[in-house]
């Protein structure tokens, strides 16, 4: 499905969204959910990742394919790793295929997983003999994706005698490390990262509760986006967030007092409100710790006329897409002036934004809702706009809700 967005007159912007749980709290739940039947999840998210994960789980089939759900296939690989008894192909997409997965299998097999590859060495789909392992002490380079580290983290109270991972080298996206550890701890597992080496202790069963997924921040940064480009005045309330998150992409809230957008924290709510005119020239900025926001603050940067300097983004080269080179792709074509490396990016302030421009999406999710908010600014084409539900399933919904006019075509 191809979409024309646009805005029909003056827009006014005050309203009241929902959305869904956190993908990467939910799919890290689930995972536990599996391993200890104690726990009960409330706001699961509805993205297609999360059910790809739910399907995975509850399936008997030989054959386990997650589609383009690049978390699920991380955790699931150390989850059926640990299933004495069980045989499985994991496999995914054809891009899912060309994403690698070798690290986090030499570190499996290091502490004695039976895994094996069907096809390309490195790479999905993996075979995946369940046993039990028994050694305790597992290395892995730390500028890994946290996944790799997550998905270890996920199994570790499950073994005999818990697990301990030195994280080699300098360490990147330590905020969904810790997201995984705070997860860990509120369940009652024993958890400890000091220095360079996390320590994870072994739990056979916990007590009965239940865990409120907190609404995905990843999500709420298009919203941002959105009042970042529009009038002073404009506000959004956005549920179920809270302050003490635990998710990494909450630095949304400072790093969009830039574009002159102040957040407000309710009960279990944000308010997002346009207060001035952004007086920004240059953006500087390491997002090594919150990758997946990076392609929404590049758009806003060229959308507002400001010129940016993006490092930390190398993981962005494995996901759904190139994103480095996608954005690249995608912004020359509005008319911007970028460069980009293998982990970063580099974008001139632009005057003018191309109108009609149909932005490929390359099935990633991300690129499509990225560029949605430049509907503020000029009439954009979205194409294959579907991919959006990889994360966000009402995502043009609660668009159209806004006040942005959709239109196939």
């Amino acid at each position: 499905m191809d979409i024309l967005i646009n805005v029909l007159g003056d827009t006014k912007i005050n309203e009241e969204i929902t959305i869904s749980g956190s993908k990467s709290e939910s799919n890290r739940l689930l995972i536990l959910q599996n391993l200890f039947p104690e726990i009960t999840i409330d706001n699961v998210s509805d993205s297609d990742d999360a059910v790809h994960m739910q399907h995975a789980l509850s399936s008997q089939n030989e054959i386990i394919d997650i589609g383009h759900a690049g978390t699920a296939m991380r955790f699931l690989t150390s989850y059926f790793a640990t299933k004495t008894g069980r045989e499985v192909v994991l496999t995914g997409s054809e891009r899912m295929q060309n994403r690698p997965i070798e690290i986090l299998v030499n570190a499996l097999k290091d502490l004695g997983a039976d895994i094996s590859y069907e096809a390309k060495v490195g790479y999905p789909p993996i075979r995946i003999k369940g046993t039990k392992i028994t050694k305790t002490k597992v290395q892995i380079n730390g500028n890994v994706s946290s996944q790799y580290i997550s998905s270890l983290l996920l199994i570790a109270a499950k073994l005999e005698k818990g697990l301990e991972i030195e994280l080699l080298g300098k360490i990147t996206s330590i905020p969904y490390i810790n997201m995984t550890l705070s997860l860990l701890r509120q369940l009652g597992i024993e958890a400890s990262f000091v220095g360079s080496k996390i320590t994870v202790s072994p739990k056979k069963a916990i007590e009965k509760q239940t865990v409120v997924v907190e609404s995905d921040w990843s999500s709420a940064s298009y919203f941002y986006a959105l009042i970042a480009s529009a009038e002073i005045g404009a506000e959004i309330k956005l549920s179920a967030y809270k302050k003490d998150s635990l998710q990494g992409d909450s630095c949304l809230a400072k790093i969009y007092t830039h574009f002159g957008v102040a957040t407000f924290f309710g009960e279990d709510f944000i308010t997002l409100k346009k207060e001035q005119k952004s007086r920004l020239e240059t953006l500087e900025m390491d997002l090594k710790n919150a990758p997946d926001i990076a392609q929404t603050i590049a758009v806003t940067c060229f959308s507002e006329g400001v010129s940016c300097n993006l490092f930390g983004l190398h993981t962005l080269k494995i996901k759904e897409t190139d994103r480095l080179e996608a954005l690249k792709a995608e912004l020359t074509k509005l008319g911007a002036v970028i460069s980009v490396t293998n982990e970063s990016l580099h974008l001139e302030q632009s005057a003018e934004i191309k109108a009609n421009i149909a932005i490929k999406t390359y099935n990633d999710h991300r690129m499509a809702m990225a560029f949605a908010p430049l509907a503020l600014k000029v009439p954009i084409k979205i194409l294959n706009a579907e991919v959006v539900t990889k994360s966000f399933q009402k995502f043009w919904k609660d668009l159209q809700q806004v006040g942005i006019q959709i239109e196939e075509v």
